[in-house]
């Protein structure tokens, strides 16, 4: 979580479909059937297979301190593996390699495109589909944050917002948040399953989301 008194020191910032830069005054401003500023672009629109959509590229010292996304769970009764085929995406600074690569559904702890009910204070999922990550995410340079979608069929739509804070500098011992997806189709009896492992240097391990099926669809 954001320390309150530290984000008032910052400027707070919105970044979605509407206003990708997060520039103060420029969400909304798209036309629809109900006239000029009214929710013309509220959402990326028919993912295709394959895409790649960049969501965020933030420029500065700065902490995402909320994520919300949402999107149908299926294309069709036959397709419904939405959460799991949507590849969320982060790097932080000048990263080639992404801190962050994870399904949305699994970042989100909905396992195996199921949505799920989640309360916690670092992650909410509400009923009506609304995932949402309160950890703090501190970078000094940039944050880029993009969705590879995987599977064959196009989803009509996709929204998303990301909430963040720039400042002068960040206070001192931030760690860089990061995550990782590992599945395996069927696991051995008696051999311990590794959820991780290699890790070097200072930090701080907040947890792990596990998710056991007997559903036959792996990717």
């Amino acid at each position: 979580m954001v320390d309150v008194l530290f984000a008032k020191r910052g400027r707070s910032y919105a970044i979605n479909a509407e206003n990708p830069t997060g520039e103060k005054g420029n969400g909304g401003k798209s036309a629809s059937s109900l006239g000029l500023s009214r929710k013309g672009s509220p959402c990326l629109h028919d993912l295709l297979p394959g895409s790649h959509s960049v969501l965020a590229d933030i420029k500065g010292c700065g902490m995402i301190h909320h994520i919300w996304m949402t999107v149908d769970n299926k294309t069709s009764d036959a397709d419904c593996f939405v959460l799991r085929d949507l590849i969320l995406r982060i790097y932080w600074d000048n990263e080639t390699t992404p801190s962050v690569e994870v399904p949305i559904g699994d970042f989100f702890c909905c396992g195996f495109g199921q949505e799920c009910l989640v309360n916690s204070a670092a992650m909410i999922v509400a009923p009506s589909r609304g995932l949402n990550c309160y950890f703090s995410m501190p970078f000094k340079e940039r944050a880029r944050i993009s969705l590879f979608y995987l599977w064959f069929y196009k989803i009509p739509a996709f929204f998303y917002k990301f909430f963040f804070c720039i400042f002068v500098a960040l206070p001192e011992n931030n760690y860089f948040f990061q995550a990782n997806w590992r599945t395996k189709k069927v696991t051995t009896l008696k051999q311990d399953y590794v959820i991780v492992d290699s890790i070097k240097g200072k930090g701080r391990y907040v947890g792990s989301y596990i998710a056991l099926s007997t559903l036959q669809r792996y990717w």
